[in-house]
């Protein structure tokens, strides 16, 4: 009876897993626009992630996060859970934990309503909303600050929006996500190109080995 049972959980798990799959499948062309994510290499159900923010209180803002999902995701009210690596200054985002209150915008997860694409849309949101509904709770001194004395809010928001681009080097052991700093090298390089090159259309490989090349011989 054992061995059965067994089976029976395995064959579930697999398809458990596959779903997780065909949904960040879907992801690679249906994400939310300037935002992405990368899968862990050590585990199926861990992504890093980072938004770029492009208007709005949080423009330019880089801000890393990371998801995990339940071992039972893709059943009903297993919601995936999201942390921000970077600090978020933000209503709907735990200040201590860098926590974003998925349940609290989608108090009952339903699996064949609500995916991946789903809480990235949610995620994205946050940093556009101009005002903050009763869902919005994570941070209540966040979300009374922005009514109260909405001048005082958009600085903390403008400080947290430069403590996400300085940390933008600092990645978590293991991230998958990583921005690293430019190699002088490729500075040399680009600026070469600006230079040397009119139509950016034009490049091609032989094209930048001959520059290097000239360069080289200066």
């Amino acid at each position: 009876m054992t061995g059965p049972l067994a089976s029976e959980e395995e064959r579930e798990q697999a398809l458990r897993d596959y779903k997780v799959t065909i949904e960040y499948k879907h992801l690679k062309q249906h994400a939310p626009g300037g935002v992405y994510l990368v899968p862990s290499t050590e585990n199926l159900r861990h992504f890093y992630g980072v938004i770029f923010v492009r208007r709005g209180p949080f423009t330019n803002g880089i801000f890393k996060f990371q998801i995990r999902l339940q071992e039972s995701y893709n059943a009903i009210n297993t919601h995936p859970s999201i942390i921000f690596d970077s600090y978020v200054y933000n209503p709907h985002v735990d200040e201590s934990t860098g926590k974003l209150d998925v349940s609290a915008a989608y108090p009952r997860w339903d699996p064949h309503r609500h995916y991946l694409v789903t809480v990235l849309t949610f995620l994205k949101k946050i940093f556009y909303v101009k005002s903050f509904g009763p869902d919005a709770k994570a941070n209540l001194e966040a979300k009374e600050l922005s009514k109260s004395n909405p001048e005082e809010y958009r600085r903390k928001v403008e400080n947290c929006v430069q403590e996400s681009q300085k940390a933008i080097y600092m990645n978590e052991p293991g991230c998958t996500a990583q921005f690293k700093e430019e190699d002088l090298s490729h500075q040399v390089l680009r600026d070469l190109l600006k230079q040397q090159i009119g139509d950016p259309s034009q490049v091609n490989k032989q094209i930048v080995l001959n520059i290097v090349d000239k360069a080289s011989k200066v």
